[in-house]
């Protein structure tokens, strides 16, 4: 028995020590690090409005997806993540509904619709559509908010990222950022 104890007891110093490196000391030194050096993205990347009664409030994350129905927003993606495969029956079916919603939606315009917008993601919040997406889109905004086509597209081009260094990933526009830009928020 006392053999066990004099094993049992390096096993237990170190399964203290461990946990209190990784995962006490370790996080509290990543997140103050954070904090430091890129504050908004740990927070969040919160957007932040104020009201005309001066008042500020928190409308969202400009790193999550939120839904708008209305004409005289953009859209973005299919909420709820999707991991379906492309040649699927129930992922055909839904790409149908969606194309149907779009056309009823916008029956004048008679164009292809971009996959972003019928199609969901896996993560199923993407805060970004792409530039074919928006595009697709400023007739009916312009037309909803009784605006210049350029205007919408203005808005748009403010709120598209590029490419990281030019050849990374995909081109973006942030939704909530036009959305709210289009409403004279920010």
């Amino acid at each position: 028995m006392k053999r066990i104890g004099k094993d049992l007891r390096p096993v237990l110093v170190c399964f203290i020590v461990m946990t209190l490196l990784c995962g006490v000391i370790y996080p509290i030194f990543v997140t103050g690090i954070a904090q430091i050096v890129f504050p908004n993205q740990s927070n969040g990347s919160i957007i932040t409005i104020t009201q005309e009664n001066g008042t500020k409030i928190d409308v969202g994350s400009a790193l999550l997806g939120q839904e708008f129905t209305n004409p005289e927003y953009l859209i973005g993606r299919p909420m709820g993540a999707s991991n379906l495969s492309p040649t699927s029956e129930e992922q055909n079916t839904l790409v149908q509904e969606r194309v149907a919603g779009w056309h009823a939606l916008d029956q004048n315009n008679i164009g292809d619709i971009p996959m972003d917008l019928v199609t969901a993601s896996a993560s199923g919040v993407d805060p970004n559509i792409s530039p074919e997406a928006a595009e697709y889109q400023v007739a009916r905004i312009a037309s909803a908010r009784g605006i210049d086509e350029a205007a919408v597209r203005s808005v748009i081009d403010k709120y598209t990222s590029e490419r990281f260094l030019g050849f990374w990933g995909e081109s973006g526009v942030n939704v909530l950022k036009v959305n709210l830009a289009l409403d004279g928020l920010i």
